[in-house]
């Protein structure tokens, strides 16, 4: 037997995410602006297979995101579950960014990142204006779903494809036999994630390898304490927060939880990107931890649209640093406001492209702070972007958990086999 196949999947894609970080680290100190590796290596091999492997699974979002949630749908007995299902999946995701900022905002006023630092913002940032929340209520809804399918508005897809789901409930033989081409469909797609996944330890190899060869860390020195800071408030998020509301409100194992998402834990991190990851987390939810398809496919989705825990950290410690940095005092009721407008602005702007930018900006001019202070933290927003995206995952697990335990919608026998795949 190959040491390949004594590896877990796992463990290969660590490998590979390591051995992706020293390369890149080792070619960074090696060949300084060296146009062969630049040109051949970093922009070209590892830039090709990293963007190959990012594209490949977000090529599989919108068909899986909208057949899972037709499969789900059409299966519920009980219409008036979808209400409980969103109404407890929203609740939710509200309450976990009002704790994550909340300690954000406290622990950044303990440690004092910005106190004695004079930084000069390199990149300036212009804010874009936000929706309305009428608006963006209007904008659920899609006046072409083709288009929304095609311009990957998940929001949208994820409306239309409830309504096609009950619709297919309602429709009687017709929607029966539409069902079973869908369920079929549903598998192939979940096969295809499967065969992507075990590929991904080259993809997560040449995505590591080429932005560790990029990377300044310079500037991570220069913020060193509010890198730190931002670092720390996530892993505590991620390994104390959510285990905790996990075991408060399953009794569910939280040990046995994080083993089963390491998989999405890494994905999330080396594409850095929640929808991206949505087909792993998916796989993760309802095949390793046991959740039924009916609410893992309507809950992952969402929460990769909507929950911004890890960006809600960020925020916090950049609004507390960017203060403090410019030596404005903000007081309790601007704090309080802090974490208000990010918790509605987490669903508010979930629609509109570079959210977390537009989130803090729209953060910082609640309290009268200066937007071009985002220029300061963008230099080290990329390997932040990543451990938040993690993150972010975990808690759409955490949370899709916690709505099918209390809608009986749960295996217990999966989420304790520790082999179960």
């Amino acid at each position: 037997m190959s040491t390949s196949k004594k590896l877990s999947l796992t463990n290969r894609i660590v490998i590979g995410m390591v051995a992706g970080i020293i390369l890149g680290t080792f070619l960074k100190l090696a060949f300084p602006e060296n146009a062969i590796v630049d040109d051949y290596l970093t922009n070209g091999l590892f830039y090709a297979v990293g963007q190959i492997f990012i594209k490949s699974l977000q090529m599989l979002v919108v068909p899986l995101v909208f057949v899972s949630l037709v499969v789900g749908t059409c299966s519920l007995s009980d219409p008036s579950k979808l209400g409980r299902l969103g109404g407890k999946s929203v609740g939710l995701y509200m309450i976990t960014t009002a704790i994550a900022i909340t300690t954000a905002i406290v622990l950044a006023m303990v440690v004092q990142p910005g106190i004695g630092i004079e930084l000069t913002a390199e990149t300036s940032f212009e804010s874009a204006e936000a929706p309305s929340f009428a608006q963006v209520v209007v904008d659920l809804f899609p006046s072409n779903p083709v288009e929304a399918m095609a311009e990957g508005n998940m929001l949208q897809i994820i409306v239309f494809a409830l309504l096609f789901g009950i619709s297919m409930a309602l429709a009687g033989k017709g929607g029966d036999r539409l069902k079973g081409f869908f369920d079929d469909l549903n598998d192939v797609i979940m096969r295809l994630v499967m065969i992507l996944m075990s590929l991904a330890p080259y993809g997560v190899f040449a995505l590591m390898a080429k932005l560790f060869a990029e990377i300044g860390f310079g500037t991570i020195t220069s913020l060193l304490k509010y890198f730190l800071l931002v670092l720390f408030v996530l892993l505590l998020h991620a390994l104390v927060t959510y285990p905790v509301i996990l075991k408060t409100l399953t009794r569910l194992n939280p040990i046995m939880f994080m083993r089963k998402m390491r998989d999405a834990q890494i994905f999330g991190f080396s594409t850095a990107s929640s929808n991206a990851t949505i087909p792993v987390t998916l796989e993760a939810v309802t095949n390793r931890l046991g959740v039924h398809k009916s609410v893992g496919s309507f809950t992952v989705p969402l929460g990769a649209t909507i929950n911004m825990d890890g960006t809600a950290i960020m925020q916090g410690v950049a609004t507390v640093f960017i203060a403090q940095v410019y030596g404005v005092d903000l007081s309790m009721g601007d704090y309080l406001m802090v974490v208000l407008t990010a918790t509605l602005a987490s669903i508010g702007t979930a629609g509109v492209p570079g959210v977390g930018l537009i989130m803090l900006a729209m953060v910082l001019n609640q309290v009268g702070l200066p937007v071009e202070g985002i220029g300061l933290i963008i230099g080290v927003d990329r390997l932040l972007d990543m451990t938040r995206t993690s993150v972010n995952v975990t808690g759409d697990a955490m949370v899709s958990c916690i709505v099918a335990k209390s809608e009986n919608e749960f295996d217990d026998e999966v989420f304790n086999d520790p082999d179960a795949k």
